[in-house]
């Protein structure tokens, strides 16, 4: 059943004036919508400028055929999260310690120094770099590599990326071959393994996929600005060697670990960001990784 909003309206203009409405209608997309909502849908179907208060008076869902499609239809970019949570006691990487995420302040606490009625909590975390889903930029394995504090925003958000499928197996090597036939230069290549099943579990520390010193070469000459994968780690831990992580830092390339959610994604057609805090002296951080798909 189709669905509109009947409403009165008031609008204040900041550069001075106002308009009203009555008896208003717009399509919504569900059988309600918020006031908020609301006011921003009405400021945006009327193209209005310099717009300050609005008040919405009078609200009434009617059921009734749409005139057109919903502006709150969900048809704008959707955005899928790629990155896992992070919590106390969580291990990210076999022989490294857990976060230790607790209060700073409590809420009990901070109501002896705020008035009656008015409390907050600020937390405290102690955590090492490589926790939850991350980002490695040069410094972290070159000295004089460029650390995070140095790195552009443009290069970690909001990059042209593609998904490259390489189902897993144990300790299964991903070679060069993988990738080749693909458009990849200049864009962000994310290798879809499927091992993010295993997270948070002792068998994800045991094994799992990873690209071969080839596959690492071979992304560098082709150009690519970042490589993410959904396992343990980007190289063959089973030595002591990193080639692929030497290749691509040694480039400037950067390098997402520990993604999930990849099976969600198109192969192509979706922006790609991971963006870390400004930290100067470091060269490792988790980050909040998602996908915008756009729209069709």
């Amino acid at each position: 059943m189709a669905h509109r909003v009947q409403f009165d309206f008031e609008i204040d203009f900041t550069n001075g004036g106002g308009i009203q409405g009555q008896d208003f209608r717009l399509d919504i997309a569900g059988d309600d919508i918020s006031d908020r909502e609301l006011a921003d849908y009405l400021v945006a179907d009327l193209r209005l400028l310099m717009v300050g208060a609005v008040r919405i008076l009078d609200k009434r869902i009617i059921s009734e055929a749409h005139k057109r499609e919903p502006i709150d239809a969900p048809r704008l970019s959707r955005f899928i999260d790629l990155s896992h949570t992070i919590e106390h006691g969580l291990v990210t990487y076999k022989g490294l310690p857990a976060p230790i995420v607790c209060d700073y302040l409590s809420r009990e606490a901070s109501r002896a120094i705020y008035a009656s009625g008015t409390e907050f909590q600020i937390g405290k975390i102690e955590m090492v770099t490589n926790t939850g889903t991350y980002l490695d930029c040069p410094f972290h394995r070159y000295a004089d590599g460029k650390d995070l504090a140095e790195i552009a925003i443009a290069a970690m958000t909001d990059l042209d990326a593609i998904v490259v499928r390489a189902p897993h197996t144990p300790a299964q090597a991903i070679d060069a071959e993988v990738f080749r036939e693909r458009e990849i230069r200049g864009r962000a290549v994310l290798v879809h393994t499927g091992w993010d099943v295993h997270w948070n579990t002792p068998r994800y520390y045991e094994g799992g996929p990873f690209l071969t010193a080839a596959a690492a070469r071979y992304l560098r000459d082709c150009g690519v600005c970042l490589v993410g994968i959904d396992a343990h780690n980007i190289d063959d831990t089973r030595g002591g060697e990193r080639p692929v992580h030497s290749t691509l830092l040694g480039a400037g390339i950067l390098i997402v670990e520990h993604l999930c959610n990849l099976g969600a994604l198109p192969d192509e057609g979706f922006a790609f960001s991971a963006t870390p805090p400004k930290f100067r002296g470091v060269g490792t951080f988790p980050v909040r990784a998602m996908a915008k798909l756009r729209r069709a």
